[in-house]
């Protein structure tokens, strides 16, 4: 079965990846905004 890679050339393939890209880096700076950062701050007490 041949597969049809030129499917993915769409622009919608490109708002997911978008979309994916800024979940991933918003849930990096929360994570280190709420976790990170407090914990290098109690540490250094």
């Amino acid at each position: 079965m041949a597969v049809d890679l030129g499917q993915f050339d769409h622009p919608s393939w490109l708002t997911v990846a978008g979309t994916g890209l800024g979940y991933a880096l918003i849930l990096a700076v929360l994570t280190l905004t709420m976790f990170i950062v407090p914990w290098l701050v109690f540490s250094a007490l």
